[in-house]
Order: C-alpha cells, then sequence, then structure tokens
C-alpha cells in the first residue's frame, strides 16, 4: 500500500514506496494454525505393537502388586487363580481388602484383541479401581 510524504522542496505529497507486510503475517500465522491441527489428524494409520514396550520400568510404590491377567482364551484371572467375571468384583475387593486406590497391574495375552481388554478394563472402573497400568514385555532400544 503506497501513502504519501510530504516533500519539504516541492508543496505536493511523494509517493511512500514501503511494503506493508502486516496483512502477509497475518495470513502466515493462520496459515501455522491451520497446519498445526491438521498435522496430527494426518498420522492415524501407524502401525504400533503393543505388546512390547521398550520405556523404563515405573518403580512402584506398593509392595504386593495386584495382577489381573486376561488369556488368550478370555479367561480372565485375578493373582494366580481364575475367576469368572461375575465373581471378580468381590474377589478383588477381598484381594485388595477394599481400597480402592490400589494400582491394578492388567496383563493380556498378544493375541487377545482390543475390545476384550477393554471389557476388562471397565470391569475394573465398574467395580471401583480406577488406576490401572498395562504391563507388557520391556525390549531393548534400538
Amino acid at each position: 500500500m503506497a501513502g504519501r510524504i510530504r516533500d519539504p522542496e516541492r508543496d505536493d505529497l511523494g509517493e511512500n514506496s514501503e511494503i506493508n507486510v502486516t496483512p502477509f503475517i497475518d495470513v502466515m500465522l493462520v496459515l501455522l494454525i491451520i497446519f498445526m491441527v491438521a498435522a496430527p489428524l494426518a498420522t492415524v494409520d501407524v502401525d504400533v505393537d503393543l505388546p512390547s514396550s521398550a520405556a523404563r520400568p515405573v518403580p512402584r510404590d506398593d509392595d504386593k502388586p495386584v495382577f489381573v491377567t486376561l488369556k488368550n482364551d478370555l479367561a480372565l484371572s485375578l493373582g494366580n487363580g481364575t475367576v469368572t467375571r461375575e465373581t471378580f468384583a468381590a474377589e478383588l475387593d477381598a484381594i485388595t481388602q477394599g481400597n480402592r486406590e490400589t494400582r491394578i497391574l492388567l496383563r493380556a495375552d498378544k493375541t487377545v484383541d482390543y475390545g476384550a481388554v477393554m471389557e476388562v478394563m471397565n470391569l475394573l472402573q465398574a467395580a471401583g479401581y480406577p488406576k490401572i497400568a498395562l504391563v507388557g514385555l520391556e525390549t531393548a532400544p534400538n
């Protein structure tokens, strides 16, 4: 956009040929925001292998962890014994002595589908245990 400045030698105004970059910066900021929002949506089709992890194990704060295991035949185990889904909440309360803040470590077989794992997590939350941790195999980082 051209502006006019006063020429001291002449009484008429001269042209200012400087570029106003403010609209350009505004457009670039809008494009930046659009790409920042759209970039995570482009990473939907990523292959993941959930059963193994190279992360450092988190130190446990409790002495005796409570393990819930989902076997490949969808049988549910609490500790070392097999339980049914109907008696699961009562037996879990007996093991944790009613402490709802106990961290539950959920192990699932590699062949079990994600829906079955979510069903067990829903059972745990329905029983009143919100602290659930997933257990996987530790692998060395590349």
